[in-house]
């Protein structure tokens, strides 16, 4: 009988490290079963479809295998992939199944109280709320979804993408950064609001600040940014430069000081923040990217801006650009956060100790390193709690506030 098994729609360089990680600490007894071949898209952007691995199975060319490796594994995760039948029959039998997903409602919550949404969200989730089947959640705004549908109550953890974790001399890393330096990078979509950024530097000039702008990445808005680079008068301070593969842009994380994350609530985590965080930025984040409530701490490894209010993201980027203390500070707990628990390592011996407390594997499948018997607090695998979206930036800024009163 295998372990593990893993199923999603096809493995990339945000999954690899975890995978790389459930595989040793299960003995190589691990298979990741990719459901489809990447988009064009994305291997536009930089990303390759590895075939080089040795637990990788596809779907589309040997389905008999993978459907006979879903149904006998002691556990499935599965997520990322729209299509229930793959995991079907093993729900109706009753077998242990730990899904992850981003947000239901990336459009708005209001979209619940759609008749034929609720059927199917019944029929995919709620009517399994009993058996043993957990949701890890990808976001902070995953609960609050899940949660208005009545699914998973109890059973619901924190979770998220977990891209290569690099080691670095901290020192050495924050004094090769330049002060001024200034990073975006995602695809030019409205709702990753490549204008943001832009107009953050328009702001930035004006107020007589000392920096550069690099923004990575292309799309259907390359030519209006480009147009609001001229209008605003920004030639000077911004360099675009197109799709670039990740090494170059962590290449350019390492450089940068402050990292401008500006997704709206249509981001279900945003990996890049996890990259920049690694490279010792100082992260300016919106408040509705899936991943900023869970890694960044306000004001102690990074700041959040309110999702809506353009203001307050120029204003916490000119105080980091202007008070260079604190945008090292930053950085440096930026770092730490990642190497230390947001990580595709720690999430998996923490996912495999939950397993084994659930008793969907026994402690003898797993390495003897790994702590099975603590329950984690806070990261990944810890409970996710049930926040309403309206009130997570207060929940965010009254926690900062608390700490530095003590």
């Amino acid at each position: 009988m295998t372990k593990f098994v893993f199923v999603s729609n096809y493995l990339n360089h945000h999954q690899i490290p975890f995978c790389n990680a459930v595989c040793g600490l299960l003995r190589g007894d691990f298979f990741f079963i990719q459901t489809e071949p990447m988009e064009q898209e994305r291997v536009t952007m930089g990303w390759k479809e590895r075939s080089d691995i040795p637990y990788l199975r596809k779907y589309y060319e040997e389905p008999e295998n993978c459907r006979e490796l879903i149904s006998s594994a002691k556990v499935v995760l599965f997520g990322g992939c729209d299509e229930e039948c793959y995991i079907s029959h093993r729900l109706q039998e009753g077998k242990p199944v730990i899904r992850y997903s981003e947000r239901l409602y990336k459009t708005g919550q209001w979209k619940a109280v759609s008749p034929r949404g609720l059927k199917k969200k019944y029929h995919d989730h709620t009517r399994y709320r009993k058996q043993p089947v957990y949701l890890l959640c990808a976001g902070a705004y995953v609960p609050s979804d899940f949660h208005l549908v009545g699914a998973y109550p109890g059973k619901m953890r924190k979770w998220g993408y977990f891209p290569e974790t690099r080691k670095y001399d901290v020192a050495r890393l924050m004094e090769g950064k330049d002060s001024g330096r200034l990073l975006w990078a995602a695809r030019f979509l409205d709702w990753k609001h490549p204008e943001l950024p832009l107009r953050t530097a328009a702001y930035l000039k004006k107020r007589g600040c000392s920096f550069h702008l690099d923004m990575v990445g292309g799309g259907e808005m390359e030519k209006q940014a480009a147009s609001l680079v001229e209008e605003l008068h920004l030639q000077d301070v911004v360099t675009f430069h197109g799709y670039c593969p990740p090494e170059q842009v962590r290449s350019l994380m390492e450089r940068a000081a402050v990292y401008l994350a500006t997704s709206d609530r249509q981001e279900g985590w945003g990996a890049v923040v996890n990259e920049a965080m690694n490279s010792g930025c100082a992260v300016v984040g919106s408040s509705k990217m899936g991943a900023v409530p869970y890694l960044i701490r306000h004001r102690e490894n990074g700041m959040i801006y309110r999702d809506g209010s353009p203001e307050s993201l120029f204003r916490m980027t000119a105080e980091l650009l202007e008070n260079r203390e604190l945008c090292r500070r930053l950085g440096q707990n930026a770092y730490q956060t990642v190497t230390t628990e947001w990580n595709g390592e720690k999430a998996a011996e923490r996912l495999l100790g939950f397993c084994v407390r659930q008793q969907f594997l026994d402690a003898a499948d797993i390495l003897d390193t790994v702590d099975w018997e603590s329950e984690p607090v806070s990261g990944p695998v810890s409970p996710a709690p049930v926040i309403p979206e309206r009130k997570m930036y207060s929940v965010l800024t009254e926690a900062m506030e608390k700490r530095n009163q003590k």
